[in-house]
């Protein structure tokens, strides 16, 4: 199993450690654990603050950071909460049928 980690923005720039101790946990259970570069901020500043359309073009460029991933993972509820459940509104106001498609697909209710 690919399990990629994502590190938001304000993990990384706060709370370092967080995110490295995020690093031994699949370790221990022998999983592997990549960290995709080019990885960026999910967007829920930009959504919180009404700036959607931005926030559109993160959840793009999330989608393809974390595209070959079996799993993802985050030290953030929030960012998961916004990929997983905002992430989907934003493609459809977009009119992106191909990111529609990327941001629902195995989605798990």
């Amino acid at each position: 199993m690919k399990i990629s980690l994502f590190v938001p923005c304000f993990v990384d720039t706060l709370f370092p450690y967080a995110a490295q101790a995020m690093v031994e946990v699949p370790d221990r259970l022998g999983h592997d654990l990549d960290m995709p570069p080019g990885q960026t901020c999910c967007g829920q500043i930009h959504v919180n603050s009404g700036y959607r359309g931005e926030a559109t073009g993160l959840a793009r460029h999330f989608v393809d950071v974390f595209r070959d991933a079996d799993v993802v993972v985050a030290p953030s509820a929030s960012c998961v909460g916004l990929v997983h459940d905002v992430y989907p509104d934003l493609a459809r106001e977009s009119g992106d049928a191909a990111l529609v498609d990327d941001v629902t697909a195995e989605i798990p209710d």
